[in-house]
């Protein structure tokens, strides 16, 4: 599944447990009539995706849906949902000129253009 949005809001990496369990939230804003909020989770080794990113940037984000039951001492069953990212891809156009590479116009015209030279090109 996939969520498509502006990313709104990015957390920090926290760590959980002698485990060391990591997780870093994020929140997508969905462009449609009534946008939604999306909160999405990414754990241990999937929290550094998110530090090539930045609030505004329109992104793609791969999910899973996952739920868990949980039973209380008192005996009380409930059950949990989370959305977990473990892809993100930039919906950004590129910017003009890319990296490092001038944008056309700058680009020096070519002088030695030799119009005889052959090529075996059929066009």
């Amino acid at each position: 599944m996939e969520v498509q949005g502006k990313i709104k809001l990015i957390g920090e990496t926290k760590t959980f447990g002698n485990n060391g369990f990591q997780k870093r939230e994020m929140v997508v804003t969905t462009e449609e009539q009534y946008p939604q909020h999306i909160m999405i989770e990414f754990v241990q080794d999937k929290t550094s995706l998110l530090d090539a990113f930045k609030v505004g940037q329109p992104v793609k984000v791969g999910i899973n849906l996952r739920g868990r039951e949980w039973v209380s001492p008192q005996g009380e069953t409930k059950y949990f949902n989370s959305i977990q990212g473990w892809r993100i891809e930039n919906l950004a156009a590129p910017q003009p000129g890319g990296q490092n590479v001038p944008p056309p116009d700058q680009f020096e015209p070519a002088n030695d253009l030799n119009e005889e030279d052959y090529d075996d090109l059929p066009f």
